[in-house]
């Protein structure tokens, strides 16, 4: 997983302020967030899924959703606008076209998406 330092120091923040309300969203995130590789620059993200990233992925019961990876004051699901504080923004933080991972939805089932396209922000290259 690849994160800009800038969103890298954001999402930290954001998530160890939520380690009192809500630890378990904050541990998966805080998680993910140790694992990142941070870069500098929007060359540097080679094409992985990052804040305000537009992304078509699908899940294993053959749907496919295309959502922008947003902070969660810019959250609007009828816009397809997912916050980072969901399962599926914390799962999708990182990923490549073509990557995969098991995250625990709200309903508490286990799914899986893979990624087919991303459009980086506009910012980015």
């Amino acid at each position: 997983m690849t994160v800009l330092r800038e969103d890298h120091e954001r999402l930290t923040r954001m998530a160890s302020g939520l380690l009192s309300k809500n630890p378990d969203l904050a541990e998966d995130l805080l998680g993910e967030l140790d694992r990142a590789r941070i870069v500098d620059t929007p060359e540097e993200v080679g094409g992985t899924v990052q804040m305000g990233s537009t992304v078509t992925f699908s899940t294993e019961d053959g749907g496919s959703r295309v959502v922008t990876l947003v902070y969660p004051d810019e959250a609007d699901i009828a816009r397809g606008c997912v916050s980072i504080l969901t399962p599926i923004g914390t799962a999708l933080l990182g990923l490549p076209v073509g990557g995969r991972i098991d995250f625990v939805a709200n309903d508490g089932r286990l799914r899986m998406l893979t990624v087919a396209a991303i459009e980086l922000p506009q910012t980015a290259v």
